[in-house]
């Protein structure tokens, strides 16, 4: 299946999944307190198939997938018999409509605990949190390659992909951060990481390798791919060649040639680069040459923003495989996913107050072209990695639908919420108004989220 395809494919069974179980939410607290269901639509628009039920609600699948909705009786939308009245929806007391409103992002938030219990339950491939390569920043405050991440600040991290969400959430505060590492003769020790260091213009992706940790997985085999023209190498190093030893200092990644050059080019003068070339060993003399991090020779002017370079890039590597497995017994993965929500929960709350405080980048509010590409990556990855997916985007459709927007769960429940406290509903005029300004916003929501999705993609 091509990626275009699979992206479109599992981003209509992921919405399915995740609107068909808000959806049923709403539903079966409605029929529980009485209420007339009149239609449960998975899609908007043409139905492509429908059934009446013996309780006389009409179920469809609509064309469009990206959406759903529960039609219930209401005479603000249309006349009900007077011997149904009671049945409508607007006829409810306040705290039934409360907690109709309220089903569908706890159906969400459940899912999310289910979604992720059966997670633990196979098993996530993933990889150690082992380092593989340290520098800079992380240099700095005392962590060694071949260190193993124990904890990040208060968060347990027996694989790398927790590691690196812990790291990147104390980057966006440029907050220290302690860390437990286990050495590599098993001992463990505490660092403390000065994130306060990262620098300003350090974007979100970016902030784990900004702090210098570069995992074990990640290092990239020493093997020169492509040679950029009128620089040192160029003309004496070949593609395929494996650097072993810079001027005597061994070779062991690629990630550790640059300490070796730039080792060369302070000492001054020329020096031996020793490759393996078809199975040969050679040594051929190079001069490292002072250029700009975007491959321009260095003028004086800029001396310090130079760097000694021999103008080689890395070849592609195969794919890592993985070396951890994130895995619980079928009793401990419910404590499990009850604690991975909480952290998820936490941090989807807390992206959205940096964003809204300006900590962190608006560009973290993914559209649908967005999802559809992590929807595709993370069902290449097993089963496993689709769960956790599902599960975190079922947590955030959760945490939209609560946002106190009028058009959204949690426009309604700030009407109710007023209504509890004036004693009585707002007027037809004010929901009205209040429901313009929800479609503005939520327009504008979306806006962004397309622009982030196009800049993306054109990235």
């Amino acid at each position: 299946m091509s990626t275009l395809l699979g992206s479109i494919w599992w981003m209509i069974v992921s919405l399915g999944v995740l609107v068909t179980f808000h959806e049923f939410g709403h539903y079966w607290v409605a029929r529980r307190f009485g209420v007339q269901v009149l239609r449960f639509s998975v899609g908007f628009g043409k139905p492509l198939w429908s059934r009446r039920g013996r309780d006389g609600t009409e179920y469809v699948i609509a064309a469009l997938p990206l959406g759903g909705y529960v039609k219930m009786l209401d005479e603000r939308e249309g006349d009900v018999a007077p011997a149904d009245a009671h049945r409508a929806f607007n006829r409810q007391p306040v705290w039934p409509r409360i907690a109709i409103v309220s089903a569908g992002p706890l159906a969400n938030l459940l899912l999310c605990i289910a979604l992720l219990w059966l997670m633990f339950v196979i098993g996530r491939q993933d990889y150690a949190p082992v380092l593989g390569h340290v520098e800079g920043i992380a240099a700095d405050s005392g962590l060694r390659a071949g260190d193993r991440l124990v904890q990040v600040g208060d968060r347990a991290t027996p694989t790398w992909s927790e590691a690196a969400l812990a790291v990147a959430t104390a980057a966006l505060d440029r907050r220290d951060v302690p860390v437990r590492v286990q050495d590599t003769h098993g001992a463990e020790q505490s660092r403390l990481l000065k994130l306060s260091r990262l620098p300003a213009d350090i974007d979100e992706p970016r902030a784990v390798e900004a702090a210098g940790l570069i995992p074990r997985h990640r290092l990239l085999p020493a093997v020169v791919g492509a040679i950029a023209p009128g620089t040192p190498a160029y003309g004496v190093l070949a593609e395929g060649d494996r650097i072993t030893a810079i001027d005597g200092i061994p070779v062991s990644s690629f990630e550790t040639i640059a300490p070796a050059v730039r080792s060369l080019g302070e000492r001054g003068g020329s020096g031996m680069v020793e490759v393996q070339r078809d199975g040969e060993r050679l040594a051929l003399e190079l001069t490292p040459q002072r250029r700009l991090a975007d491959g321009r020779p260095c003028p004086r002017a800029a001396a310090a923003d130079c760097r000694h370079v021999l103008g080689v890039q890395p070849a592609r590597p195969p794919v890592p495989a993985f070396d951890a497995v994130l895995r619980h017994g079928p009793i401990a993965a419910v404590p499990a996913a009850l604690r991975e929500t909480g952290k998820l929960l936490s941090d989807s709350v807390g992206m959205i107050r940096r964003m809204l405080d300006g900590r962190a980048s608006a560009e973290n509010v993914a559209g649908p072209i967005t999802i559809a590409r992590y929807a595709n990556a993370s069902a290449g990855l097993g089963a496993a990695w689709f769960l956790n997916f599902l599960a975190l985007l079922s947590l955030s459709l959760a945490i939209m639908n609560l946002l106190p927007i009028p058009v959204l769960d949690g426009g309604h429940l700030l009407y109710y919420l007023i209504e509890l406290a004036r004693g009585r509903p707002l007027s037809e005029a004010a929901m009205a108004a209040g429901q313009y300004v929800g479609l503005a916003l939520l327009a504008g929501l979306m806006g962004l989220a397309f622009y982030n999705d196009i800049l993306q993609l054109l990235r």
